[in-house]
């Protein structure tokens, strides 16, 4: 029996036998296995196996990462196991719930950079109020404040273009929806407290402005309306009945019926979660404190953001960011302590960028990098951000506005009285949270020297220019390969190198070589240079998802390449727009055939733009 037989069997078996599989198929570097039961399984007796590089159990599915020779493994396992073969998911959700994370996912990810930064600009005009150098009635507070607030104030209207999106309607035909619910005439008799009826019906007057849940009810509905009129109407007239129907059923059925029981139910969430946290404020923020970095691993934090802005529409204030802020800190405390523990220069330096990112809120590459593979400084980080959500609850912290990540959220904690001790406990818990996670983990975590040479003390500098050089294959900014939201990547099991957060949908041709796997699902591919270097560039994280939509692919395996040559090209709107983060992670994937991999570069990037120099 062959190699990747046995190891084919070897899987079956383990996975808890063919008869425990739903469905199977691969992508660039792991076989997905979808489970009638994961406790049958043993990912354990996998991860020691020696074809198998780790186990990762997320969304539903079951994964083993194999590498290169995945579609080797993936025709034995079919084979052995009688499976059908597809290299693509099925269509089967896996679940309401996690149907529900893609979906809020998808709705809010792409307004969360702007209405941070609205957030920021609020907060900002907190602090000049607070310091007396604007007051509310100066035209330039007036102004500065219409530039902050309009986002939040029209909030139906922005959430109305992503939530179509999302669930495949006419973007603009949410946005109408969306810009009905505030429309001054109607904003008007609300707040004069006049009647309105429609076709005899009472319309509940209420206000929709900032509003969450309404708008994204009213564009699910529009989307079905929309799908019914687009197969029922002729193509000749599609264009203006289809939207015209939308509007004509959904705006006044968005006023008698959904709006009405939306909000409802919008301020029976905000004052669920008011009466928690009036129950014990210091258990509620400890509680985000201690577990919101966990719940980011898992994707599930999404399911937070909507009642996060919900709280600040409904209640005016919001604390669940409070937690938020000590979580993050908790982890920079631990990260820290790490660094100033360590010997190691690899260690120090990505302990030190680590911290500095922690800082602004970006705590991926502290936790993927360093806090989870070490464990203790990980839990430590938990307590540590628990204890700063005591500190936040015993003093009544609370968020104001949607505002950045790290430091970047303590201006919008600034209550509209003006700097106190509500503000002061955000500044004491960041602290406290901070020093009790450094304390325990400088105390309590052993940093563990391997004893081997570092890149330094054996490799050439990278200015000196030895080394084959990888070319940049898609344009964007290159960062570090340990933010990537997936172990796989981050831990550098698949190999070495770094990734791309691509501003253009093409991937071109790093060096002249060989081109040695097109992917079926065309999110990935993998490529050999003349002289033996293998590089995967992998568009995206689970993107073999999308089973080849919003991919083209311009080369097949076994053709000549040119440095330079388009290879695939991408729809990136599409994708992010799907909920699919777009990291395109390039990795040397046979690292271990040479020195090292030394990325040479940060920051923008061309395609001609040197970024990997592969050691030998």
């Amino acid at each position: 029996m062959s190699q990747t037989k046995t190891l084919a069997a070897d899987i079956i078996r383990h996975v808890g036998g063919k008869d425990n599989v739903k469905s199977v198929f691969h992508c660039a570097t792991r076989l997905r296995f979808k489970l009638k039961d994961e406790q049958k399984a043993n990912p354990e007796a996998l991860k020691n196996h020696d074809g198998v590089i780790t186990v990762v159990q997320s969304g539903g599915q079951f994964q083993v990462v194999i590498g290169n020779n995945v579609p080797y493994v993936y025709k034995d396992v079919v084979e052995a196991g009688g499976f059908q073969t597809s290299s693509n998911d099925d269509t089967e959700k896996t679940g309401v719930f996690n149907r529900l994370i893609d979906v809020i996912a998808g709705i809010f990810t792409p307004i969360l950079g702007p209405m941070a930064g609205s957030g920021l600009l609020k907060g900002l005009l907190a602090i000049l109020v607070a310091l007396g150098l604007l007051t509310q009635d100066m035209g330039t507070y007036i102004v500065l404040n219409a530039a902050a607030d309009a986002l939040f104030y029209f909030l139906p209207v922005i959430l109305g273009h992503s939530a179509a999106k999302k669930f495949g309607g006419n973007p603009y035909i949410g946005m109408i929806i969306g810009g009905a619910l505030v429309y001054p005439a109607i904003v008007a008799m609300q707040g004069a407290g006049e009647s309105l009826s429609f076709l005899t019906v009472p319309v509940v007057l209420m206000s929709y402005a900032s509003s969450v849940i309404p708008i994204i009810l009213a564009a699910y509905v529009s989307s079905k309306v929309e799908t019914f009129f687009n197969k029922h109407t002729h193509e000749a007239v599609r264009n203006f009945t289809t939207p015209m129907m939308a509007l004509l059923i959904v705006v006044p059925l968005t006023f008698l019926a959904i709006g009405p029981v939306a909000t409802y139910a919008s301020q029976g969430l905000a004052g669920g979660y008011s009466f928690l946290y009036e129950l014990s404020p210091v258990v509620a923020i400890a509680f985000i404190g201690a577990f919101w970095q966990v719940l980011v691993m898992f994707g599930l934090h999404w399911g937070l953001v909507p009642i996060i802005i919900n709280n600040l529409a409904v209640v005016g204030m919001d604390t669940i960011v409070v937690g938020v802020l000590m979580a993050t800190f908790g982890q920079v405390g631990a990260t820290l302590a790490i660094t100033l523990k360590a010997r190691d220069p690899k260690t120090k330096g990505l302990g030190t960028s680590s911290t500095i990112a922690g800082v602004f809120g970006i705590t991926e590459p502290a936790i993927y990098g360093l806090t989870l593979p070490r464990k203790k400084p990980f839990v430590f980080g938990m307590v540590g951000g628990a204890a700063g959500g005591v500190v936040g609850g015993m003093l009544g912290t609370a968020a104001y506005a949607m505002g950045g990540l790290g430091v970047f959220s303590i201006p919008v904690m600034i209550p509209a009285t003006g700097l106190d001790m509500t503000f002061y406990g955000a500044l004491i818990g960041l602290a406290v949270a901070t020093l009790v996670s450094f304390g325990l983990t400088f105390a309590f975590h052993k940093e563990i020297e391997t004893g081997e040479q570092t890149t330094a003390e054996v490799a050439p500098a990278v200015s000196d220019y030895v080394g084959f050089p990888v070319s940049a294959p898609v344009r964007g900014e290159a960062v570090s390969l340990e933010t990537v939201r997936d172990e796989v990547f981050s831990s550098g099991a698949m190999g070495k190198g770094l990734a791309i957060m691509p501003t253009e949908g093409v991937v071109y041709a790093p060096f002249d070589g060989e081109v040695v796997t097109v992917f079926q699902s065309k999110h990935a591919i993998g490529l050999r240079s003349h002289s033996g270097v293998e590089v995967l560039i992998h568009v995206g994280l689970d993107t073999v998802q999308l089973g080849g939509k919003h991919f083209e692919t311009f080369v097949q395996s076994g053709q000549r390449v040119t440095e330079g040559d388009v290879l695939v090209k991408f729809d990136l709107e599409a994708i992010a727009q799907a909920g699919y983060d777009t990291i395109t992670p390039v990795i040397v994937t046979n690292t271990g055939n040479y020195l090292d991999v030394l990325p040479t570069h940060v920051g923008i990037v061309e395609p001609n733009h040197g970024v990997l120099r592969v050691l030998a």
